[in-house]
Order: structure tokens, then C-alpha cells, then sequence
């Protein structure tokens, strides 16, 4: 057994339940913008939404499982890829499809689609990817309970997302008034939940950081270009390769955070590597709208 994979992060309960109340809210304020109506565009672009559904639950996690092969990291920090590939798509995609002129509703749908079954695929994806791959001690002291996990998830997710769609719908102006701020507060209150976490521990991300980063930046370059090499063999247009490229690519390591402090009792490998991704994808996630949205000029100038 390699240390890290005994390492475990200080993060107290309250900051748990800091960081909860913080995906809550997030999920809360990206429903906001969502309109039952919105659901449509589910059967109006079905061959987009199946395809970013396929790449963020089934490929990725095959893509993950091959590098992990591959590459032949430590337990934990396998461990800690799998759930990543395993979590459903960040919130912060929307913007980032927005940014790189993609097909914002497309993007909107499946983070409706990947939020509502999150709840069931994510711990069963987590489960049997760590069995196939990571077939070690390590794996075997964990007792995955995929319903516990499955409730947390609804709980951070689904509950918020219904909430907030109903708010949007029943009180508009209250929606207005509050969906641009909180939207900036919630994030601010995750990013300094997780900077206190860093903050604590950054003796251990020190002493690791050399084993994290490269695969965090590989595994994440594979993400984008799964789903974009995916997206490509399904055919789609061009604004919807953009979409679910970046569905792909950002995923909710927020989440993966609250599951390693809640059922893996803060497993030093699984919260570094989902810590660094929660950072490494807000970047990456940036810089490929920006290439994605040079690239679409570039055609309308062409167009013309």
C-alpha cells in the first residue's frame, strides 16, 4: 500500500454540510433558467442529447478504465479517476457552451438528463468500473452503499432541480431578482469551501501534487476528446459537437467531493485528484470555448 492511499483529508462536518448546501444551491440556480417548456428540446434533438447521455456515462468511464489500464496509478488515485468519470457533468457547462458558441440547449437538456439519473448510474458506474479496473485491498474496505449514495446524490441534485423549476415557473419576478446573484454566491461559497479544504492540507497536496496533476490533465484532455471524437462519429452538427464536447469534459467534482467525505471516509488519493479536476476543468473548460468559439468565427468568415 502506497501512503496516499492511506492519507486521509481533514474536512469536518459542518464544511460537509457547507458543501451540500452549496451544490444544492448551485443546482437550484442553474433550474431557475430552466422552463418546462425546456424539456422539449429533449425530443426536438434527440440524436444530440442520446449521444452526450452515451458520452458522459458509458464512454467516458470506458476511456477512463483503458487510461487507468494504461497508465497503472496508485489505488486511490484510480479510484478517485473513476468517480470523477462517474459523476454527471458540472453546472458550470452552460456557461462554457455558451462561451464557445454552442448549442446551449442541447447543453441545458442533458444537464436536466445527467442530474436526474446521476442518482442511480453514478454509484452502479463507480461500483463496477472499481472492480473491473481496481481490483485491490483497498477496493475491498470500501463498502459501497449505492443507495446511500444514490439518496445523497438526489438529495444535492434532483430535490434542488425540481425546486427550482417550479420557483421559476410559479414566481417569476422573485426568479429574476435573485438567480444572478445567487448564482455568483453559490459558486463563491464552493470555491472557498474547497479553498479552506486545500487550505488544511496542503502539506498533503505537496507532498502528491507530482503523482496528481499529469493525470488529471491527461485524463481530462481524454474527456473533451472522447466526447468530441464521439459526438463526430454520431454525426452531429457543429454547435451540438460543441455541447457535449464540454458535457463531457466538466464534470461534478463538487459532488465527487461530498461522496468521498461522506462514504469513503476522505480518502487522501480520491479528494486530491477530484479536487485538482474541480480546478484543472473550470480552466480547460475555458480554454476550449474559447478555441470552439475562434473556430466558429473562423467558419462565419468563411461563410461570408
Amino acid at each position: 500500500m502506497t501512503p496516499i492511499d492511506n492519507v486521509r483529508i481533514l474536512f469536518d462536518e459542518d464544511k460537509l454540510v457547507l458543501l451540500n448546501v452549496a451544490l444544492a444551491i448551485i443546482m437550484f440556480g442553474v433550474a431557475l433558467s430552466v422552463k418546462a417548456k425546456d424539456f422539449t428540446n429533449i425530443f426536438r434533438h434527440p440524436r444530440g442529447v442520446a449521444t452526450g447521455v452515451l458520452s458522459q456515462f458509458i464512454i467516458l468511464p470506458i476511456l477512463t478504465g483503458l487510461f487507468i489500464w494504461i497508465a497503472d496509478p496508485i489505488p486511490s488515485l484510480a479510484l478517485g479517476m473513476i468517480l470523477v468519470a462517474a459523476c454527471p457533468g458540472g453546472n458550470v457547462s452552460n456557461f462554457f457552451s455558451f462561451l464557445g458558441q454552442g448549442n446551449v440547449a442541447l447543453s441545458v437538456s442533458l444537464t436536466i438528463i445527467a442530474s436526474l439519473l446521476a442518482a442511480f448510474v453514478t454509484p452502479y458506474n463507480f461500483m463496477l468500473w472499481s472492480k473491473l479496473v481496481v481490483d485491490t485491498p483497498l477496493t475491498q474496505s470500501f463498502n459501497v452503499d449505492v443507495i446511500s449514495i444514490g439518496q445523497t446524490i438526489f438529495m444535492i441534485l434532483v430535490v434542488p432541480l425540481f425546486l427550482g423549476i417550479l420557483v421559476g415557473e410559479k414566481l417569476p419576478k422573485l426568479t429574476n431578482a435573485i438567480k444572478t446573484p445567487l448564482k455568483y454566491l453559490s459558486f463563491l461559497l464552493l470555491i472557498v469551501i474547497i479553498g479552506v479544504a486545500f487550505g488544511k492540507n496542503i502539506e498533503i497536496f505537496k507532498q502528491y501534487y507530482h503523482q496528481v496533476i499529469y493525470l488529471v490533465l491527461i485524463h481530462n484532455g481524454i474527456a473533451l476528446a472522447g466526447g468530441f471524437l464521439f459526438s463526430k462519429v454520431m454525426n452531429n452538427k457543429a454547435k451540438d459537437t460543441v455541447s457535449i464536447t464540454i458535457e463531457t469534459g466538466i464534470q461534478n467534482s463538487g459532488l465527487g467531493l461530498v461522496i468521498i467525505f461522506s462514504f469513503f471516509d476522505g480518502n487522501g488519493g480520491m479528494a486530491i485528484i477530484t479536487a485538482w479536476w474541480g480546478i484543472w476543468h473550470i480552466i480547460s473548460g475555458f480554454l476550449i470555448s474559447q478555441v470552439f468559439a475562434y473556430s466558429q468565427r473562423r467558419l462565419e468568415l468563411i461563410a461570408k
